[in-house]
């Protein structure tokens, strides 16, 4: 299995079913939606990341195909549960002395954010719920061998064509191996989308991660591009991005890219 051959045919693939748009008002209300983590949206993304300059030697890279379905549950007539997980299948090259290439899945990350169903009279939209890491890594270097969990939230404000917000957790490790090292980290992503006609947007943010117990930050800024499409009555998005990290641990990676395509479920 070679992700970088099979991200290659995607990235052409999906780049010629882009130019098959969907409706301009639907398509620019899909592309609205897909930028708020809290909508009442069902979508299922599949993003393949390339990041390159990690490992000992900085010459090795980390290749990750992302399935990150979210689903919205109403739970009361003024309240939806988000369900938002991402399941991640990772690929690295050269990034670890002992091991010149490994391949399975990684640690399952699962966030349930208890959301209004409307924004407050400010035009807030927000959800908070828990965070849990579950320890599904099918190779030790890979994963934490953990269960972990904390506290996650966002908080966004969309106001004409812009989205600005936020979305940050913590996990803390509660079980599992008592000889890893314990996880203590903050995630904290600010976001900005600027949405364009007929169901583009551009995007800046930044996945900003600090460890406490290495005390180290780690923070890539990412630029993006998205546009919404139909093939025949199926909405979807394309995303292509580009990363760079500004601050990063030793033997993390230094630059990436990503493409990506979700497929798209209103449920209104």
């Amino acid at each position: 299995m070679k992700f970088p051959g099979m991200a290659l045919v995607a990235a052409v693939v999906l780049s010629t079913l882009a130019f098959f748009p969907a409706q301009a008002q639907d398509a620019d209300q899909l592309s609205k939606e897909l930028a708020n983590p809290v909508a009442d949206l069902i979508s299922v993304p599949f993003q393949f990341n390339a990041d390159f300059g990690s490992g000992p030697d900085e010459d090795g890279a980390i290749y990750t195909l992302n399935i990150q379905p979210v689903i919205p549950i109403e739970i009361a007539p003024d309240w939806n549960l988000i369900v938002r997980t991402i399941v991640p299948v990772v690929g690295a090259e050269d990034t670890i002395p002992t091991d010149d290439s490994v391949w399975g899945l990684s640690d399952t990350l699962q966030s349930f954010f208890f959301s209004p169903a409307q924004p407050t009279a400010g035009g807030l939209i927000w959800g908070v719920g828990p965070v849990f890491q579950y320890p599904t890594a099918t190779n030790e270097l890979l994963g934490s061998r953990k269960w972990g969990a904390g506290p996650t939230f966002v908080a966004l404000v969309q106001r004409g064509q812009w989205t600005t917000g936020m979305l940050a957790n913590h996990v803390w490790s509660f079980a599992g191996d008592e000889d890893r090292q314990d996880i203590d980290r903050t995630f904290l992503q600010p976001f900005l989308t600027h949405a364009l006609p007929r169901g583009q947007s551009i995007s800046l943010n930044t996945e900003a991660t600090y460890d406490w117990t290495t005390e180290k930050w780690n923070v890539p800024i990412n630029l993006g591009y998205s546009k919404v499409f139909k093939i025949g009555t199926q909405a979807m998005s394309w995303k292509a991005q580009a990363s760079y990290a500004v601050v990063r641990p030793e033997g993390a990676p230094e630059w990436g890219v990503m493409t990506g395509v979700t497929f798209l479920f209103p449920t209104r």
